[in-house]
């Protein structure tokens, strides 16, 4: 039982998720960051790393419990405090100094990230730098590129793109608009103005040491696809290819001027990622804001709350004029069929009054004809009825106080050893055709009109005295 409880513990702390802050030393810059509790302390490091250039062999960290010796245990048995854990790290002051030295200077930092110096030493001697490890090299590993170079079809890069996003980062991520940049423009910029959105598109390099980071921490938080779904169309594109940096600045100066295509031109590798916020207007489509890669959950959603609002309040002016516009069409319209309406109106009303009239006069024969003929079903039954038991009766009498569907009672006698069918004759004779109406009782509540008409009202049990109430049928 113990060691199934552990089992059930460790499970749980593998599914929960860590917000570890991270303080850079020699910046003050702080990150926040989500891993889950089956992640290792070497991907920490290494996500570090895209954020602080500082390799791993370099870091210098402090804040780590005494537990994590191996940076290849998990965070959920690492010790750390659940769920917010502070972190501090920094660069090793000589990229030579041994793991020994670096111990017995700091009694309280944690073990120096030399897990992953053994195996670069080599190529360190051989003169490839950390940005060639970790930056060019990485990408020249992964199975395929963002997007194929030189697509011909835009829609095709795009599914592309979209599929090795979730292969890389998960597949709970923006939903990018499968199509070209001018149809992301149709779905967000030109429907109805109450069904408007902004236009996100988001601009990848798989050479920017910022894009994993901003990937996986920042464009899969849970917040930002959340606000990005619900007010935003998201399209993206992948810049690392010279061809589709050429195309997609050349579609940029097409549709937002050369300005901004200068802007993103002049955007050095490490900026990227890139996130382009677009509110279409009247005669333009307008850039409020782009966001580079060096941000936070907290900045970026503070930015696309910014522009969410510029665009609610010129919204607010589309849909009044949208309203205005669409007011005077109808009264035209309005207008229009009224004219057309009254050339007709002469015959149209002739013919309709005569077909009124002939179809009153059928259906008031029907009417009467239905009348008639329930009127002499009603005095039959009610002249076939048997007579009314006094109360001084010697036999066995019981009394039926009947509720209809207007709230109205009427009561009467009858012999216990009557049959239930003079019950409906006795109600049809009110007008309350069993056919039509079901007769109910209330305690314990049953459908009467269901009983065998010829039994008895004693062996029905409706004796010595009962309270029914009538309901329409459906």
């Amino acid at each position: 039982m113990l060691c199934l409880d552990l089992s059930m513990a460790l499970q749980e702390s593998l599914n929960q998720n860590f917000m570890l802050i991270v303080t850079h030393r020699e910046v003050q810059r702080e990150y926040n960051l989500n891993f889950s509790g089956s992640s290792t302390i070497q991907e920490v490091k290494r996500n570090v790393y895209d954020l602080t250039s500082i390799p791993v062999r370099h870091q210098l960290w402090e804040g780590w419990p005494p537990s994590a010796t191996d940076d290849s245990m998990t965070l959920a048995v690492s010790g750390l405090t659940f769920p917010c854990h502070r972190l501090t790290v920094g660069r090793r002051s000589s990229p030579v100094q041994t793991r020994e030295q670096s111990e017995e200077q700091c009694t309280d930092v944690h073990m120096v990230s030399d897990s992953d110096g053994d195996d670069f030493e080599d190529a360190t001697e051989f003169g490839v730098d950390d940005g060639e490890m970790f930056g060019v090299a990485s990408s020249a590993l992964r199975k395929s590129p963002m997007m194929p170079e030189n697509a011909e079809n835009e829609g095709d890069a795009l599914l592309q793109f979209t599929a090795e996003f979730s292969s890389r980062y998960g597949d709970y991520h923006p939903v990018y608009f499968i199509g070209s940049l001018e149809a992301a423009f149709q779905e967000a910029f030109y429907g109805k103005a109450r069904d408007r959105k902004l236009l996100a598109i988001y601009l990848h390099h798989d050479e920017s040491v910022l894009t994993n980071v901003f990937c996986s921490q920042m464009l899969c938080a849970e917040s930002i696809v959340s606000y990005l779904s619900q007010n935003f169309i998201t399209w993206a594109w992948d810049m690392t290819k010279e061809a589709n940096r050429a195309r997609f600045l050349t579609m940029c100066t097409r549709h937002f001027g050369s300005v901004v295509a200068q802007t993103i031109r002049t955007q050095k590798t490490d900026q990227f990622p890139l996130f382009l916020i677009i509110m279409g207007k009247r005669s333009s489509n307008e850039v409020l804001n782009v966001i580079q890669g060096n941000t936070t959950v907290d900045e970026l959603m503070m930015r696309l709350i910014a522009a969410m609002e510029i665009f609610s309040a010129q919204q607010q002016e589309d849909i009044k004029d949208e309203d205005e516009r669409e007011a005077r069409e109808n009264v035209k319209r309005e207008q229009d069929e009224a004219y057309r309406i009254s050339l007709e109106a002469d015959r149209a009303k002739r013919e309709a009054q005569e077909r009124e009239m002939a179809e009153q006069f059928r259906l008031e024969q029907i009417r009467k004809e239905q009348e008639e003929e329930r009127e002499a079903i009603r005095l039959s039954l009610e002249q076939s009825l048997p007579p009314e038991p006094k109360e001084e009766s010697t036999e066995s009498v019981s009394k039926l106080r009947i509720r209809t569907p207007s709230g109205e009672f009427f009561e009467r006698r009858f012999l216990a050893s009557s049959k239930l069918q003079v019950v409906f004759d006795f109600v049809a004779s009110k007008g309350y055709p069993w056919e039509e109406y079901k007769l109910l009782g209330t305690f314990p509540r049953r459908d009467v009109t269901q009983l065998d008409p010829n039994k008895s009202l004693l062996e029905v049990k409706l004796y010595p005295q009962e309270t029914l109430f009538l309901e329409a049928k459906e």
